[in-house]
């Protein structure tokens, strides 16, 4: 008993002095990097080129199957998005089963069955693999290619970009891509309303037999499968494809500017500007940069505690977050620096990602901050070794961008054998500061005066990474605002045939987040206004002015219009009002772009006080734009209207096609209206606007 006495007292006296020794103000030293040790997956190639790579692990029942195509970046060109449909096309039927039939056979395995212009995929419990597995061959090999499923893709994909047309995000999406590699560059081509409508069913089926083979296929299983298994599977299921033999493309190398410029595009409904500083970087895996690079990125932009985000969200509050990215492959990719910033504040925003990147270019990162970053990787990539996935993705990793072996076993060694100097080293080199693009998306009127002053190159570019043509709008001869308005009124009718029109009606289809809804719109001058919503004939929402009340209902719910509301309305002397502009305060606006043309730029304040902005094609002299100043709620906001598609109703020529961009909290919301008829002079009454 004594002696275990000894022995406790003994122990509670090591426990104390550790403690006293343990200094908790300080952090752990890190260890050593983990060695890394995992199984390679079993690998086999078909006669036809696939290979197949198995990861055999039994922990579940389960099964995972990913076939891809490595056919590296393809150029579309004047049918660009004719893979993603020919990619959509495939999960509508096979030349046994229609969709709906496909589809209930994946469900009934309860599987999960992809397939896509870059291969598929298949996953479900082992006891319906193989048959999973078969549907999505199936799907791969024998698509049916219905012209009516072909015809329902086309027109959702043009919903999705009409959707998109005044979104700052979208836009953003695209032209950073088309501005740094070139409209003509697989990495900088893009989907447009006018390259969709181009494809045909024939196109899909064409881009199907190119690149949908066995060539360059790679064929993974992961999960509760042997490879002898797989292999027997994989040659049922695969064995006899033939197809076209692919060859990765050579491109071209694109060069950064040679010196920082400033590339702006205008989007005039936009609450926020879409920043992103930008670089093309060459940066195999294979670099010795590569792990460094990581770090550097990690350090600058990676997360919420990075250098960009602690600036200019902490410290600014310009944004709710600043993050930066860095591309890595066999092909040339980007460097980029980003984030969505009130439009007062993107001047000041360029400065703050400037400096930050210029910091990392010039001064040592802390090892405090190399630290930290290194930790990361070691957790995240340790954490990621449970997926078995990860095995098959490491040894496809290694064969298609020809790597050392040892590539993942050596990760992490390299990973913290990255030095200060080494980060220092690769921020001068891929992280541009002196030779960088910034490309923002915004409200140009607001945005452009405080860019000039930074002293950059600053160069406007359309929606579609067009460069604004101001040559072609200074040789636009000058126009009065009144000389514009007479030409306007003149283009749609002449003064005389528009005040015979005491009331018209129109009809036409109303679309919204991609929902179309039936439109009737009515009006009697002076100021009589009505807008009916319906979808299959019942009415969702109704907005009407009698001349001295107005009202809007959306289902059971109601509002009387503010008084201001009354005001504005009441304000209106006709239906045409640029008729009724001698009593309202107009000013020249210059000549600017809309739609890549010139046009004439009119400031409107109506003698009720109501702000606007009329654009009118140099051309033509027909209103294409209209930039309307509105309150919702308490806060005023613009409102975007476009018109085209011109058509002449009589005497008089009206938009056939409208567009109104809304801004909603810090996004926007496109609705399209599409006229069908219009009946001038209708027989209207009091009665119609209640």
């Amino acid at each position: 008993m004594r002696k275990i006495f000894i022995l406790a007292l003994t122990g509670l006296f090591a426990q104390s002095v550790m403690a006293q020794k343990l200094d908790r103000s300080q952090k752990p030293k890190p260890g050593p990097a983990p060695t890394i040790t995992f199984a390679d997956p079993a690998i086999y190639k078909l006669p036809n080129g696939i290979t197949v790579l198995v990861v055999e692990n039994h922990k579940l029942p389960k099964v995972t199957a990913t076939y891809s195509i490595d056919a590296g970046p393809i150029t579309e060109g004047a049918k660009a998005g004719v893979l993603s449909l020919m990619g959509g096309m495939l999960n509508e039927g096979t030349t046994k089963k229609t969709k709906a039939q496909f589809d209930e056979a994946v469900d009934l395995m309860g599987a999960d069955v992809n397939v896509s212009s870059s291969g598929g995929s298949a996953s479900s419990l082992t006891r319906y693999f193989n048959d999973a597995f078969m549907l999505m061959a199936e799907a791969l090999r024998n698509p049916a290619f219905p012209q009516a499923s072909f015809d329902k893709l086309k027109s959702q994909t043009l919903t999705g970009i009409k959707s998109n047309e005044r979104s700052a995000s979208a836009i953003s999406g695209r032209v950073v891509n088309a501005i740094s590699y070139g409209t003509d560059h697989p990495m900088g081509e893009f989907v447009s309303e006018q390259s969709v409508n181009a494809i045909t069913l024939e196109d899909v089926k064409s881009a199907y037999s190119k690149y949908i083979t066995p060539s360059r296929g790679y064929l993974t299983f992961v999960g509760d499968i042997t490879p002898a298994a797989a292999k027997a599977l994989a040659t049922k299921a695969f064995g006899d494809w033939k197809g076209t033999t692919l060859t990765l493309p050579k491109l071209a190398s694109v060069k950064n500017p040679t010196q920082t410029e400033i590339a702006l595009i205008d989007v005039p409904t936009a609450v926020q500007a879409e920043i992103t500083v930008t670089n093309l970087v060459d940066l195999p895996l294979s670099s010795p940069d590569y792990h460094a690079v990581l770090l550097a990125n990690q350090i600058l932009g990676g997360g919420s505690d990075a250098k960009l985000f602690t600036n200019l969200r902490e410290k600014h509050g310009f944004t709710y977050g600043a993050y930066s990215s860095t591309g890595s492959g066999r092909f040339q990719a980007k460097f980029s620096a980003n984030a969505a910033v009130r439009n007062e504040k993107v001047d000041s925003a360029v400065v703050e990602f400037l400096r930050e990147i210029n910091i990392m270019r010039s001064e040592k990162v802390s090892a405090v901050d190399l630290q930290n970053a290194k930790n990361l990787y070691n957790g995240t990539f340790a954490l990621g070794l449970e997926n078995p996935a990860r095995m098959a993705s490491f040894a496809l990793n290694i064969m298609i961008n020809d790597l050392p072996k040892d590539f993942y076993r050596t990760y992490l060694q390299k990973i913290n054998a990255v030095t200060q100097e080494d980060v220092l080293r690769v921020s001068k080199k891929y992280f541009g500061h002196d030779d960088a693009r910034v490309i923002i998306v915004g409200k140009q009127d607001d945005i452009l005066p405080g860019l000039k002053k930074l002293g950059y190159d600053v160069k406007l570019y359309d929606k579609y990474a067009k460069p604004v043509n101001e040559a072609a709008v200074v040789g636009v001869p000058k126009k009065a605002p009144a000389e514009v308005i007479v030409t306007y009124l003149k283009a749609i009718g002449g003064e005389a045939a528009l005040s015979k029109v005491k009331s018209y009606t129109a009809n036409g289809d109303f679309e919204v987040m991609g929902q179309k809804l039936n439109l009737v719109v009515k009006q009697m001058a002076p100021n009589m206004e009505a807008t009916i919503v319906s979808m299959g004939g019942t009415t969702v929402m109704k907005d009407t002015f009698d001349g001295t009340t107005g009202i809007k209902v959306q289902g059971p719910a109601s509002i009387n219009y503010t008084a201001e509301e009354v005001k504005e309305k009441k304000a209106r002397k006709g239906i045409f009002e640029q008729l009724y502009y001698s009593s309202a305060k107009v000013e020249d606006g210059g000549v600017v772009q809309v739609n890549g043309a010139p046009a004439y730029k009119l400031n409107v304040v109506m003698h009720n006080g109501t702000r606007k902005s009329d654009y009118y094609d140099a051309k033509s002299g027909l209103l294409v734009r209209e930039d309307r100043y509105t309150k919702i709620g308490d806060k005023e906001v613009l409102i975007e209207i476009s018109f085209s598609e011109y058509k002449k109703i009589g005497d008089i020529m009206f938009p056939y096609k409208l567009v109104q961009t809304i801004p909603v909290g810090e996004t926007t919301q496109t609705m399209g209206m599409s006229l069908k008829d219009i009946t001038l002079n209708a027989p209207l009454t009091a009665a119609d606007f209640k």
